[in-house]
């Protein structure tokens, strides 16, 4: 049965969730030490900032659970209260979110379908990969796509850091052509700087109190580090400034703009502040060239984002409902194979025998015309005794279902075309 077990950001705080983490180059190691446990067919595991997943096909989840444990050191007391498992078919509708981005921190997020394709080549390179989470991770990909070209789950922003980027794109052609100066080394800034340097800026610089943890994201994002103090010389040189400290009074006054904004010769600066209290002076934004946007500003873009996203959230589930139902369909189709193949082995074995017989007898000079008939009878006499001997020796309820069963299976109440002929030619007038 296929199975997902995990912990993420819903159920678990980062503490524990970076304990359970599978850095990418153990991924492999893992994998293959998870699939050599007893009872597991086929394993892959999903493992960001946010998650992290096994999906699997086996007899139970327990031996994963404990495999899990083992492996991170972690105890299974600590661990359960935040682990979630699903099997099917709550398990193939997860495996569908998460790749649709439902079960973001950030609602139709397109970087984690990323992320499970990652996981899913590591599996297959592994040699973890079976057929069933091959066909599951492939209709994941297929409703990802078809969720995002139908549905807008990602058409809206939600975030400051991303509402930051579009009112950006508002002021200037592009982005890429900026120098972009990000003001505080906190964790709003930390997103916003992921965001904007998306955008591959010509030039980042971190401005911070302590120039340490200023150049340490620095460094992460490319770009140089310099002390608050040194704001008056540097700001002229930057078009984009993000700024969210948690100083109590403005670090940005109105005549350090309309110094920076004469030295730029009025070409436009456009200024995103996210502090509370404000890091700049309100009267800076009454300036000419100078766009400046505070975070109540911001939170009216990303709540007109939540609202169109939460309606499109509603259309994704429909399709995600229906494509699991197709899902199990597969699955329940490919487990009645075996039987599909051992009743045509049967048969089979059946045939080669009357064949062979028939040939003995057509070479000793039997009637072909006997030698057929006789072949037809027994073959069908040996098809067909199994099942009627099994419907004769049951009883009550069990009779019923098996009668019904071969009705369905040999559409025993649809009229063969052999038979409407012959009853074409028996009524013709002579």
């Amino acid at each position: 049965m296929l199975f997902t077990l995990g912990i993420n950001h819903h159920s678990a705080p980062l503490a524990i969730r970076e304990r359970v983490a599978f850095g990418a180059d153990k991924l492999q190691h893992a994998l293959a030490a998870l699939a050599a446990t007893q009872g597991v067919g086929e394993a892959a595991i999903l493992s960001t900032c946010n998650r992290t997943e096994i999906y699997c096909a086996a007899e139970t989840p327990d031996a994963i659970i404990d495999w899990l444990g083992r492996y991170h050191q972690i105890s299974q007391e600590e661990l359960a209260p935040y682990l979630y498992v699903h099997d099917q078919p709550a398990a193939i509708r997860h495996a569908f979110r998460v790749a649709c981005g439902l079960d973001s921190m950030v609602i139709g997020e397109p970087q984690i379908l990323g992320q499970v394709k990652d996981a899913i080549r590591a599996a297959e390179e592994t040699g973890t990969l079976g057929s069933r989470l091959h066909k599951l991770f492939q209709r994941a990909f297929s409703v990802a796509k078809e969720v995002r070209s139908t549905t807008a789950i990602g058409a809206n922003i939600v975030s400051m850091a991303a509402a930051g980027v579009h009112l950006a794109e508002r002021i200037f052609d592009s982005v890429a052509e900026q120098r972009i100066l990000f003001i505080g080394a906190g964790e709003m800034i930390e997103l916003c700087a992921a965001h904007f340097c998306a955008q591959q800026p010509r030039q980042v610089t971190i401005a911070n109190r302590t120039i340490e943890r200023g150049s340490e994201l620095a460094k992460r994002f490319g770009g140089t580090a310099i002390r608050l103090d040194q704001l008056p010389e540097h700001l002229p040189e930057h078009d984009i400034i993000v700024s969210c400290t948690a100083s109590p009074l403005p670090i940005i006054g109105l005549g350090m703009v309309e110094r920076a904004i004469k030295a730029r010769r009025h070409r436009p600066m456009f200024i995103v502040d996210l502090a509370v209290p404000r890091d700049v002076e309100q009267e800076a934004g009454e300036l000419d060239d100078v766009f400046l946007y505070t975070v109540d500003d911001l939170a009216q873009i990303v709540e007109s984002g939540v609202e169109s996203r939460q309606a499109a959230v509603v259309e994704a589930e429909g399709i995600i409902g229906h494509r699991v139902h197709e899902f199990l369909g597969w699955l329940q189709a490919r487990d009645t194979v075996p039987v599909i193949r051992a009743l045509r082995d049967a048969a089979e074995r059946s045939r080669q025998l009357e064949v062979e017989r028939a040939l003995k007898l057509l070479a000793r000079g039997a009637d072909p015309e006997d030698v057929i008939t006789q072949l037809s009878l027994r073959l069908s006499n040996k098809l067909l005794h199994a099942p009627s001997s099994t419907l004769n020796s049951a009883d009550g309820s069990e009779r019923a279902f098996l009668q019904a069963g071969a009705e369905r299976l040999f559409h025993l109440h649809e009229p063969s075309a052999a038979g409407l002929n012959f009853k074409r030619r028996n009524s013709s007038p002579r």
